[in-house]
């Protein structure tokens, strides 16, 4: 279940460059990195293509078990004799995948111990293929809530310090943002702009660290967007809400911009759960 542990691992967001430090730190003194190992850190591990690569499956289906509780912290993985047998591959294809649920913060490995599942509150829940598990192994309506609970924590206070920092291009990149947001025609044509819009308010702020923040979240956003355009009226419901939020960027009015970010929030609140209601009897256009 997504709670509190989920916003505690905001600061630990992973990187790639915190993934090759745990792969160098996993390995010997002395040693470096493989080609084929830092090739790993970059790999998908959400859409393989046919599953082709027994690497890419390994981390795929262990990630699945450990986020979807099947294997719970604390735990130990199944023994590497057992894994190597299950999937036939060879201990070294199994120990680099291991490695890469280790730098997602997953498993620590343990001398004669093996591999143990780490608590949720050091899992990089940022990281996408952690994330893409995540959505994937708990309900949306409870995915929902948690990031919700996250956005309304970062995204009024991130409105807000647009309002004073914004630049005349960062002004620009929003309203061009709502331009495209106006003229979608389908509520799949409005993702992308809706996505860039939130970005560009990100990025407005000046600070690094919101604006890496909000660009690891876009998966998250992408999912909660396209539950909201279930419902029948997004289209009609959006707009203004944005626009108000525009309006009070532009104006330089920060308690305008972070009453509007709350309303839009609040309205994405209401909107999810008339959708979760009704179920299937909404559906996205085409």
């Amino acid at each position: 279940m997504l709670g509190p542990a989920s916003i505690s691992a905001l600061p630990t967001a992973i990187r790639v460059d915190d993934e090759v430090s745990a792969i160098q730190n996993a390995a010997p003194v002395g040693a470096k990195p493989s080609r084929t190992r830092l090739r790993s850190l970059t790999m998908d591990y959400r859409h393989l293509q046919q599953r082709k690569s027994l690497h890419g499956r390994i981390v795929q289906e262990l990630g699945m078990d450990i986020v979807g509780g099947r294997v719970q912290p604390g735990q130990r993985l199944p023994a590497e004799a057992d894994l190597c047998e299950r999937y036939g591959v060879s201990r070294p294809v199994l120990r680099e995948a291991t490695r890469v649920l280790v730098a997602k913060g997953l498993v620590v490995s343990k001398p004669r111990v093996g591999s143990v599942v780490k608590p949720r509150a050091e899992w990089h829940m940022l990281d996408p293929d952690v994330l893409f598990w995540t959505i994937n192994s708990v309900p949306e309506g409870e995915f929902f809530s948690s990031l919700l609970t996250v956005r309304r924590v970062i995204e009024p206070a991130a409105a807000a310090l647009a309002a004073t920092a914004a630049t005349s291009d960062d002004l620009a990149r929003i309203a061009s943002a709502y331009d495209q947001m106006e003229r979608a025609e389908t509520a799949s044509a409005l993702l992308d702009p809706d996505l860039e819009f939130h970005r560009a308010i990100m990025a407005a702020t000046h600070n690094d660290l919101l604006a890496y923040i909000g660009n690891m979240l876009s998966l998250a956003l992408t999912e909660s967007i396209k539950l909201t355009s279930r419902h029948p009226d997004t289209h009609a419901l959006s707009l203004p809400r944005h626009k108000a939020i525009l309006t009070a960027i532009q104006s330089r009015d920060p308690l305008g911009a972070r009453h509007a970010s709350l309303v839009q929030l609040d309205n994405a609140r209401a909107d999810a759960e008339r959708v979760l209601e009704t179920g299937s009897q909404f559906q996205t256009q085409p």
